[in-house]
């Protein structure tokens, strides 16, 4: 597994802390290319119409001008935001993510409580060679998802957690 979650005495208490690992850096590139083809599709669309609706040209063109000023602004400035504080480790108790900058969310999924373990791979993922790890708990707040990993370290991660849940006793309800 990776690094423990207590520093040096396993038997000292549990502390909230952040998880120690980042996510890769090529998952800044596959968020910034994610904004810049959300905004993409509004553009052409508004661009299309203003060039087939005279009429209606200056107000078809000044939405697509506005779209592509803060399109390009949050492709470049909210991917290096998230991965400043996208974060994520695994441990012999638990797996712990902490996502979101304005609004924060931690996420901790004991091993005892992991029902299914999945790892995806979308088309601009394999471009980036990311992949995102999905961990599936009884919780009704839904999965623990780890995005933006390598996809080397998403298998291994993978197939470590799905040995380790085997592993431990108690039942994943």
């Amino acid at each position: 597994m990776i690094s423990p979650l207590t520093d040096e005495n396993p038997s000292a208490p549990v502390r909230l802390r952040p998880p120690r690992h980042a996510v890769d850096p090529r998952a800044v590139g596959w968020w910034a290319l994610q904004w810049v083809l959300l905004t993409a599709v509004p553009v052409v669309v508004l661009l299309v119409l203003g060039i087939l609706i005279a009429p209606a040209r200056f107000w078809l063109f000044l939405p697509a001008g506005v779209l592509v000023v803060l399109g390009a602004a949050a492709a470049i400035a909210l991917p290096r935001l998230w991965f400043r504080h996208h974060r994520w480790e695994v441990t012999d108790e638990a797996v712990y993510t902490r996502t979101g900058w304005f609004f924060q969310e931690w996420r901790v999924a004991p091993l005892s409580r992991i029902q299914t373990v999945d790892t995806a791979r979308g088309p601009l993922e394999q471009r980036f060679g990311l992949a995102t790890l999905t961990v599936t708990t009884a919780s009704a707040r839904g999965a623990v998802k780890i995005e933006g990993l390598d996809a080397g370290t998403a298998a291994e991660l993978s197939a470590n957690l799905t040995h380790a849940t085997q592993a431990t006793p108690e039942d994943a309800t």
